[in-house]
């Protein structure tokens, strides 16, 4: 079993990277593998509404040039996901935002790549926008049809550190991921529960 992470921030190790790790180390204390993917420095760009992922329906986007693809296997083959951005003019970074717009594409394209999946997001806020930020990585989840476990986490910080004085925000943060991993266990123990009689009705 195992979580993705999606760092959306142009901070490699700045405050949302440090939300994403507590949640991170939840769930590695409930024995699901985790992998924190860095979006910063590496080339991503735009979705061009060319709609050719729908043409090949080969769960890759036409755009090749970049990291995208990469993270769109990294995504079908995780348990779970979380997406993590700082709030930038009250909304995702363009690197999550790219991100989504094409993962979100070729899933739609190829029937749901992402379908039953555990989601979450987390947002490191200075102080407006948190809400709003939340909702566009949430909404990507939703429309996938993956599973929401609880509030996303939420951090207040402005300089690289400042987030670990919010007690509260990475309290959220650990929350999200115990959620998480309760959530991918739960599931794990149904489908186990269910091939039987899956089986019997075969």
């Amino acid at each position: 079993m195992k979580v993705v992470a999606f760092n959306g921030s142009a901070r490699k190790n700045g405050n949302t990277a440090i939300l994403i790790r507590y949640a991170l180390k939840e769930l590695e204390k409930e024995g699901i593998d985790t992998e924190l993917v860095q979006l910063a420095g590496k080339r991503i760009r735009g979705c061009t509404a060319c709609m050719k992922c729908f043409e090949t329906r080969d769960q890759r986007c036409i755009i090749k040039n970049d990291i995208v693809n990469r993270c769109i296997r990294k995504m079908i083959d995780a348990d779970g996901i979380i997406l993590g951005s700082p709030v930038y003019f009250l909304d995702v970074s363009p690197e999550m935002k790219a991100l989504i717009d094409r993962c979100g594409f070729v899933s739609m394209a190829n029937g749901g790549l992402y379908r039953h999946k555990v989601g979450s997001a987390v947002v490191a806020v200075r102080r407006t926008g948190a809400s709003r930020t939340a909702d566009t990585m949430l909404h990507f989840l939703l429309a996938g049809d993956m599973i929401i476990p609880g509030f996303p986490g939420i951090g207040i910080g402005r300089n690289i550190g400042d987030v670990e004085d919010d007690a509260e925000g990475i309290e959220r943060a650990k929350n999200l991921g115990k959620n998480m991993a309760w959530l991918l266990r739960t599931l794990e123990t149904a489908g186990q529960a269910a091939e039987p009689i899956l089986a019997k009705e075969a």
